[in-house]
């Protein structure tokens, strides 16, 4: 026998139960995303650093890069802002939210646990965004004019980019203790900057150095939008690169991510 509910649906406000799962989702990546700008020690890394590097390597003839400077300056800028926000960043905050309990905490809520990763990588998207604009608009009043028709093919790598070096994060945020994150994470960070086709051309770096940067993530990102927004032409190679790491790295990742 069926019993009728004594109340109607409706009749109670709020009501009890899950919500709507874009919802949810857009409520927890409107979360990630705010706590993320809110964070001073993010702020240097997504915003201050890429800025001030820019603004130096332009106007300071410390590399040899070809004229106008900002044009060859700016495209690498934009890979070190994406790898900082969706590598660095990422790990660090999702190793830290692992040892204070946010993520079994999280988990233990009616949000389905494929939402953790992704409200996450669209919070981190959404950085990205912000980085871009603030970048773009500083690079534009030093001069820089991309080649329209690299546009399509920047924002291609961009968006593969993140979600290689997002992948990445997640895969040494979610495996390693935050006390062991937050230094790897920086100092992988720095070799990536340094040795890794970001700052430097892997035209400049030795021969060994420089196949070993252009099968990096970072490297590939580096090249590939300079070619894009310099030189106007797409290269499918450096977005194989990242499309490669970017299923390898989050297979990992969802192998070894761990709540706790």
């Amino acid at each position: 026998m069926t019993l009728s509910p004594r109340f109607a649906p409706g009749t109670f406000s709020p009501s009890p139960g899950r919500g709507p799962l874009p919802r949810m989702l857009l409520a927890q990546t409107r979360t990630e995303f705010v706590l993320t700008l809110r964070n001073g020690e993010q702020l240097l890394l997504t915003m201050l650093i890429p800025l001030g590097m820019l603004i130096g390597l332009t106007l300071l003839d410390v590399l040899p890069l070809a004229e106008p400077r900002v044009d060859h300056v700016t495209p690498r800028i934009l890979a070190l802002a994406v790898m900082s926000t969706a590598f660095t960043g990422q790990a660090i905050a999702l190793g830290f939210d692992r040892r204070y309990g946010v993520l079994k905490r999280l988990a233990a809520t009616a949000l389905p646990h494929w939402s953790l990763v992704t409200g996450r990588m669209l919070s981190v998207l959404g950085v990205v965004v912000v980085q871009l604009v603030v970048i773009g608009a500083v690079a534009a009043a030093l001069g820089w004019r991309p080649d329209p028709t690299g546009l399509v093919p920047a924002a291609m790598l961009v968006l593969v980019g993140t979600a290689a070096f997002g992948a990445l994060g997640l895969l040494l945020g979610g495996a390693l203790r935050a006390e062991v994150v937050l230094p790897l994470a920086n100092m992988v960070w720095l070799l990536l900057v340094v040795a890794g086709g970001i700052v430097l051309s892997v035209d400049i770096l030795p021969g060994p150095l420089a196949t070993l940067a252009v099968a990096l993530p970072s490297g590939a990102l580096a090249e590939g939008l300079t070619a894009a927004l310099v030189g106007g032409t797409a290269s499918w190679s450096a977005l194989a690169v990242l499309a490669a790491w970017a299923a390898a790295a989050g297979l990992l990742a969802a192998r070894t991510l761990r709540l706790s």
